[in-house]
């Protein structure tokens, strides 16, 4: 698995500003489509919460601003942007329930392995590239299928590009899913514990 080396233990970073400013937008986009259902503000939300989450990672990778607590807070803000945006399509039938539960299965068996990956003295596993590709394809999913629930030709063409970017999405995550069940089979599977000799 690809892992960003760890450049500062600093909390005040650009990126983690930005994992904070994503994690702001989760209310505001909920409010906008399940209160207000002004779904052109929201795609537009969730637009610039998929932006903001790119720039994030160049941001960290080109200033040397890889942080620790970026390594935590990105995927978790990517998680519960992902968990939010689905409730809230889902909530206004613009999505299945199939669909949400999926991805929701998805996480709870990656939530399944910290009690594992805690007795070898990790507490996450490194963010696999395929994981942030399938979370990149979700980002872009979402606002389309929003854009295009409407009955017009453009709008019936943006859901279907949409969907696309979701189905990539939900397969890419899930075998992003089986890779990090692979390499906590073979953390389990040697026995040694981070930060102490194997033995």
């Amino acid at each position: 698995m690809s892992e960003e080396t760890v450049h500062t233990d600093r909390i005040l970073t650009v990126p983690n500003a930005l994992s904070l400013f994503r994690l702001l937008l989760i209310p505001l986009f909920l409010w906008l489509v399940l209160v207000r259902q002004a779904d052109f503000a929201a795609a537009v939300v969730l637009t610039v919460s998929g932006v903001s989450d790119w720039a994030d990672g160049v941001i960290a990778r080109r200033t040397g601003q890889v942080s620790r607590l970026g390594q935590v807070l990105d995927p978790l803000v990517d998680r519960l942007t992902i968990v939010a945006t689905l409730l809230g399509l889902a909530l206004r039938d613009l999505v299945p329930w199939w669909f949400v539960g999926l991805l929701v299965l998805r996480e709870l068996v990656l939530l399944g392995l910290v009690p594992v990956l805690r007795r070898h003295g990790l507490t996450a596993l490194p963010v696999h590239y395929l994981g942030k590709a399938g979370t990149f394809a979700l980002f872009w999913a979402f606002p389309l299928i929003l854009a295009g629930s409407g009955t017009s030709a453009l709008q019936h063409a943006l859901s279907a590009i949409g969907w696309a970017f979701a189905f990539w999405g939900l397969g890419l995550y899930w075998y992003a899913a089986v890779l990090y069940l692979d390499q906590t089979r073979r953390i389990v599977a040697s026995g040694t514990m981070v930060g102490r000799p194997s033995p």
